[in-house]
């Protein structure tokens, strides 16, 4: 008796999983029709019904919001790095020009004219103040390099965790088709999430 109920229950559970898949797939396929038609025919009912297929435990679902917790708060480290060296070299502007103010405010009246002459000739010539924009040119464009290989990074990363949690069309790419491929796979994945949470995971 006891083999039997195994067994009806296995059934029952087997028969649940088929339903959610097809719950799963309905929903994706209805979603990709909100996709621009160029992507809707790279993604097939195999592609979908894969994807319906990993998205059955709930599991891809918790990856996919690790992720996005771990892109925002990347995006949210580098953006300030970034305002913590637009303040620097705001302060460093300032220092230079009260230097100057400093200088014609201590100059003699008769003096003036060969100060601010001098000082004309400064911003003109190769001068501590070129150097300092240059320094500021390069800084920021140091960090902006930075800034793009660290996402970058982070993009590889995503796709290699999905591709490894064997969520369909994910895979370490820099092909710009793919990504957006890979970004349509995981809007659709956020949408099926958001309906999940309104409704209940069991009913999506």
């Amino acid at each position: 008796m006891e083999r039997y109920s195994g067994a009806l229950e296995e059934a029952v559970d087997g028969a649940r999983q088929q339903e959610r898949h097809y719950q799963l797939l309905s929903a994706l396929q209805g979603l990709v029709k909100e996709l621009p038609s160029s992507f809707q025919q790279r993604l097939s009912y195999t592609t979908l019904s894969d994807l319906a297929l990993a998205l059955l435990d709930g599991t891809v679902f918790e990856i996919v919001q690790g992720l996005l917790d771990i892109q925002h708060l990347t995006e949210k480290s580098l953006y300030n790095q970034r305002l913590r060296l637009q303040n620097e070299h705001r302060v460093l502007r300032q220092a230079l020009r009260q230097k100057h103010q400093e200088a014609q405010q201590a100059c003699r009246p008769h003096n003036l004219p060969v100060l601010q002459a001098a000082q004309q000739r400064e911003l003109e010539l190769p001068s501590p103040w070129q150097a300092v924009e240059h320094r500021i040119r390069e800084e920021q464009r140091a960090m902006d390099q930075k800034i793009v290989l660290e996402l970058d990074r982070k993009v590889a990363d995503q796709q290699s965790t999905l591709e490894k949690a064997g969520v369909a069309g994910f895979y370490v790419t820099t092909n710009p088709q793919e990504l957006t491929l890979q970004m349509n796979l995981l809007e659709l994945i956020r949408k099926l999430q958001q309906r999940g949470c309104q409704v209940g995971k069991a009913a999506l």
